[in-house]
């Protein structure tokens, strides 16, 4: 079996939300849950793999880890200014 990204589940408080999901994603979830079983020896419900997944998937997300990080403040400095190249002088 290959090995899960999931790692063991750690019991945590909760925060209940309600979301709605397609019967395929229901479906996956099912499938994954037997996978965790499998190669875990715990059977856990769906609810409960849900969590860590999504903060696997948050915490991997470098497009979302850029957006968090807080933006450079302006620099004080002014820009350099550019100058024209001098001609090489020939000795």
């Amino acid at each position: 079996m290959a090995k899960l990204r999931l790692g063991p589940v750690l019991d945590d408080k909760p925060i209940k939300r309600t979301v709605q999901l397609s019967a395929a994603l229901d479906a996956e979830l099912g499938a994954y849950a037997e996978a965790y079983a499998s190669e875990f020896g715990q059977r856990l419900a769906v609810e409960k793999l849900i969590p860590p997944m999504l903060e696997r998937f948050i915490s991997t997300d470098r497009g979302f880890s850029k957006a968090r990080r807080p933006k450079p403040e302006p620099s004080s400095r002014r820009a350099p200014i550019a100058r024209e190249p001098q001609p090489k002088s020939s000795a």
